[in-house]
Parts: structure tokens; C-alpha cells; sequence
């Protein structure tokens, strides 16, 4: 488990909680938290803490949800970190707007690298965990018009199949990057 106090913990359990939330939620964050601990990046409290925070604020309507999730991060652990550590987390959290590397030193952008390929590690996962990821991210859009949803959905896929390469470190094993590509692919053709 994390080493933050209980009550922050709690604070970012309940938010996780948050009705509508049916991805974005702790199991991801959980399962985040799994991979990493196996990783060695550079600042590891930073990693860790980013994994806590990078979806803490998630509302499908508003354009901001980095932004906020980085700013209640700073809000609540200003004063318990370093500010170091606190501006190495909001760069990863930041990376997360765009899933592309931020500028910065070798160590961070290989810790961005790192961070960025667990939080897409569901695009790699079998049919039937990216068939319950995909149904879990309409859940949360269940507000969006059919058409609309699926005109949106195909852009967003088809914007991550485009990218050269899906997963920006060998974090994730080799076959990763064939299967996510797949399964984008499944996922665009099914939408129509």
C-alpha cells in the first residue's frame, strides 16, 4: 500500500468511488500500483504518488481533468513533500493530457515513459479485459448521444493506432505493443 497518510488515502479511495466512474477508478489505480512494483523508476515516490493522483478528479464532461488532478495533489500534499517530487508528479500527471513524453532530463522522461505505458496497459490486455475497458469507458459517456459517442470513440482510437509506437518503453513486454494494436483495431471496426 502507498505511504500516504490515512487520510488522504481515503479522501483519494472515495474519489475513486465516485458515482459515474466505472474505469476510472481504483482497480486502475491498483493495478498501476501492481506493475510499478516491479519497475525501478527514477524518482520512485513521484511515480508513486502520480499513479495516486492522475485520475483523483474525473468528470468525462470537463476538458481539465489533468489540470485539476495535478492541482489537488499540490493542495493536499503541499507541506509533506518535497517540492521536487511534487513537481516531478505533476509532470507525469500532465503527460497524461497528451499520453506523449514531456520535455525534461533523461530520468524523467524514461520515469514518463514508464508511468505513461501503465496507465495504457489495458490496450494490451486479453480480448475480455479490453472488452470489459472498452464497455467501462462507455459507461462513463453514457450522457453522449450514441452517434456522437461512437463518431468520438473511433477518433480516440484511431489517434492512439496512428502513433508509431502505442507503448513508450519495454515496460510491458514485446508482444504489448501487437496486441494493443489489435485490439484498437477490433474496437475502431466495431464501431462502425
Amino acid at each position: 500500500m502507498p505511504v500516504l497518510p490515512d487520510e488522504i488515502l481515503a479522501e483519494l479511495r472515495a474519489r475513486y468511488a465516485e458515482p459515474g466512474r466505472a474505469y476510472h477508478a481504483w482497480p486502475h489505480i491498483a493495478a498501476m500500483l501492481a506493475r510499478a512494483a516491479s519497475l525501478a523508476p527514477a524518482d520512485p515516490r513521484a511515480f508513486e504518488i502520480a499513479i495516486l493522483f492522475h485520475d483523483a478528479v474525473y468528470d468525462p464532461r470537463a476538458p481539465d481533468n489533468e489540470r485539476q488532478s495535478a492541482a489537488l495533489m499540490r493542495r493536499l500534499l503541499d507541506g509533506r513533500c518535497e517540492a521536487a517530487v511534487l513537481d516531478r508528479a505533476e509532470t507525469l500527471i500532465l503527460a497524461t493530457e497528451t499520453h506523449r513524453l514531456p520535455d525534461g532530463d533523461a530520468a524523467l522522461r524514461a520515469d514518463a515513459a514508464l508511468f505513461l505505458d501503465l496507465d495504457l496497459a489495458v490496450l494490451a490486455g486479453d480480448a475480455a479485459a479490453f472488452a470489459a475497458y472498452d464497455a467501462a469507458i462507455r459507461r462513463e459517456y453514457a450522457h453522449v448521444p450514441e452517434a456522437e459517442y461512437r463518431a468520438g470513440r473511433r477518433a480516440v482510437l484511431q489517434r492512439f493506432l496512428a502513433r508509431e509506437r502505442i507503448f513508450l518503453s519495454a515496460a510491458l513486454g514485446p508482444e504489448a505493443e501487437a496486441v494493443a494494436r489489435r485490439n484498437l483495431a477490433g474496437a475502431i471496426a466495431a464501431l462502425g
